[in-house]
């Protein structure tokens, strides 16, 4: 595989473990992981479904949204990705516009790397060595894609959450050095600087209906 072919399949990865949706209940073992292991479970399930599926290797996103929804959504905290992303104006939305602004933003991230989907091969999930203690609530688990060619780091953010739905959920990850929500962030401030939240979610609308027509 070309080296700028695993980067966007690695981003495709990334994107659907990391950007998936809301609602699910967690899983019941959840909450008993440590987060280094959570993030090796999620990743071979997630390749090992991408592997049988020949729909999702011919880049059927309605497939890719399904395997996002059982497999990923339970382990994500999008609401607080999306926050991110969108910076201090999301304080500033009414609860309807930051529904649509998840809603466009999954479909965005979903549409964008499904394509990349169909180049998952012979790569595995390789887990570095854990770093902090054992009771920390906010930590960071770092791993490498290892296949043909150079290593490729993909690294997650995660927090512990308590009370009901416990468990750890990721909320950013780091690919190649670049984090994804910080880099949503600089592309969604430039449109609410010049049209407000209604005009990022139209502007999300726009460039989903885009990309399903192509």
């Amino acid at each position: 595989m070309k080296r700028r072919s695993l980067i966007e399949w690695i981003a495709s990865i990334a994107a659907v473990a990391a950007f998936a949706g809301v609602g699910m209940a967690p899983l019941a073992h959840a909450a008993e992981e440590t987060p280094d292991v959570m993030i090796k479970r999620l990743s071979d399930d997630v390749l090992g479904a991408i592997r049988q599926d020949k729909a999702i290797q011919a880049g059927d996103t309605s497939r890719v949204i399904a395997l996002v929804d059982s497999k990923i959504m339970p382990n994500v905290n999008f609401q607080r990705m999306t926050a991110a992303a969108v910076g201090p104006a999301w304080r500033q939305a009414t609860p309807e516009q930051q529904k649509r602004l998840q809603e466009e933003f999954k479909v965005l991230l979903v549409r964008t790397y499904s394509g990349a989907l169909s180049q998952v091969d012979d790569q595995t999930i390789s887990i570095k060595p854990q770093r902090g203690a054992t009771t920390d609530t906010d930590v960071l688990v770092r791993t490498e894609i290892r296949g043909r060619g150079d290593p490729i780091q993909l690294d997650y953010r995660l927090e512990k959450t308590p009370g009901q739905g416990s468990g750890w959920k990721i909320y950013n990850l780091n690919v190649l050095g670049v984090w994804l929500v910080e880099t949503y962030r600089s592309q969604f401030a430039t449109e609410i600087n010049s049209k407000g939240i209604d005009g990022l979610i139209a502007a999300l609308a726009t460039r989903n209906k885009s990309n399903a027509k192509g």
